[in-house]
């Protein structure tokens, strides 16, 4: 592998990782998933993320354990060897996206519960709850036409990756 593909890896590690720091996850667990979207094979043992990550096995321990609770990564053991494997868990997408339709769900019944708070105070104290409520509950009656929607392209762009020779 050439240095400037190495260096266009370090980058995409470490932007998954400020993306995720921004999202409120630890910048360690971003950069874990990150290199488990492109590292070739797709699995990697704590050892070979320490050593790509440059961290210690310490934080890969924990980092790891934190990904495996929230559903983007699983831990195996390829037969005959003995030490556990991390890759980025199937379905690891939808169960995000399923997180974020809970959040919503969440955040409409908060703003219905400051609605009931301040019944018969001003117009004005409760606008911004009435439009949080609004937006909230629109994303909640729509997204799951949209996850539907991705359902069917996710099944095409399957049928088309096997076509075309890829495994999964």
């Amino acid at each position: 592998m050439d240095n400037n593909t190495q260096a266009e890896e370090k980058r995409f590690v470490e932007e998954v990782g400020i993306f995720f720091e921004r999202e409120g996850m630890p910048r360690m667990a971003g950069r874990v998933l990150g290199w488990l979207m492109i590292c070739d094979p797709p699995y990697q043992s704590p050892a070979e993320l320490a050593e790509a990550l440059l961290a210690s096995k310490g934080s890969i321990s924990t980092m790891t354990r934190l990904l495996i609770r929230i559903g983007l990564i699983e831990r195996f053991v390829i037969p005959g060897e003995r030490h556990d494997r991390f890759r980025i868990k199937p379905g690891a997408w939808g169960h995000m996206m399923e997180q974020g339709v809970n959040q919503i769900k969440v955040a409409r019944q908060l703003a219905e519960s400051g609605l009931e708070l301040t019944k018969g105070k001003n117009l004005l104290t409760r606008q911004w709850l009435e439009e949080m409520r609004g937006m909230y509950a629109f994303y909640e009656r729509e997204f799951p036409a949209l996850a539907e929607r991705w359902e069917q392209e996710r099944g095409k762009r399957r049928e088309q990756f096997v076509h075309k020779g890829g495994s999964q």
